[in-house]
């Protein structure tokens, strides 16, 4: 084993004489991160400008984008409701969709369930039956076309992950370049010691695979389909 060190030693010692440096016996101190948020692509374009792309791309990933306006809000829902098979439709118990109307609507149009953290197992039932799956995003993500959702109790995962379609509805404000503004976010709520999610997922449109021959089927582990209705800040 001292023999084995020795040699090590050795065969270090005259690498280091071959690259004409000292020898090293401890690692160097390392540099301070660099803050290289401002500088990431897409940074530089308009809010209208992210939504634009933002749009753009999601569609190319198969999901259908709406650009709505609060007077119009609750139409558009209907629509894409009826659109996707109406009833069962399970909501996200969001307080912010209660607050736009959503909530409400919904219940009275579609008899929609609304995820409720005391019904345990029933809203993982509700959710397996629903045609139509409704969220709130946090934010949307310019670069790959797809939104981030946090979980809470209130927000189950299985809202957007069990309907045959997911609809997320989002704001135009909250539109953000790349994943790593999104990380920035996160950042600041952590030193500020908010109360983190219990989960975060980043969903880019339907589920789909091409495991298979290269062949991309969508619906195979999630939604066949998926909307985006992004509210004008108006």
């Amino acid at each position: 084993m001292l023999m084995n060190q020795q040699n090590r030693t050795a065969f270090l010692d005259e690498i280091a004489r071959q690259l004409g440096r000292e020898v090293r016996k401890t690692p160097s101190e390392s540099k301070p991160p660099v803050n290289n948020y401002p500088q990431t692509r897409l940074t530089d374009k308009t809010q209208d400008e992210l939504c634009l792309e933002f749009m753009e791309f999601a569609s190319t990933q198969k999901v259908k984008c709406v650009l709505s306006r609060p007077e119009g809000l609750i139409g558009d829902l209907m629509s894409l409701c009826d659109e996707y098979g109406g009833t069962p439709v399970i909501i996200s118990g969001d307080q912010r969709l209660a607050d736009l109307g959503i909530t409400a609507a919904l219940k009275e149009q579609f008899d929609a369930w609304e995820w409720n953290p005391d019904k345990g197992e029933e809203n993982i039932h509700m959710a397996e039956k629903a045609k139509v799956g409704i969220a709130y995003a946090e934010a949307g993500l310019t670069e790959s076309g797809g939104i981030v959702l946090f979980s809470a109790p209130e927000r189950g995962r299985s809202v957007s992950l069990l309907p045959e379609t997911s609809i997320f509805v989002l704001r135009k404000s909250t539109i953000l370049p790349r994943v790593a503004q999104m990380a920035q976010r996160l950042h600041h709520m952590a030193q500020a010691g908010e109360r983190m999610p219990s989960c975060i997922n980043l969903i880019g449109g339907p589920s789909s695979t091409a495991d298979i021959e290269l062949i991309k089927v969508f619906g195979v582990h999630g939604p066949v389909h998926a909307a985006y209705v992004v509210l004008e800040d108006c």
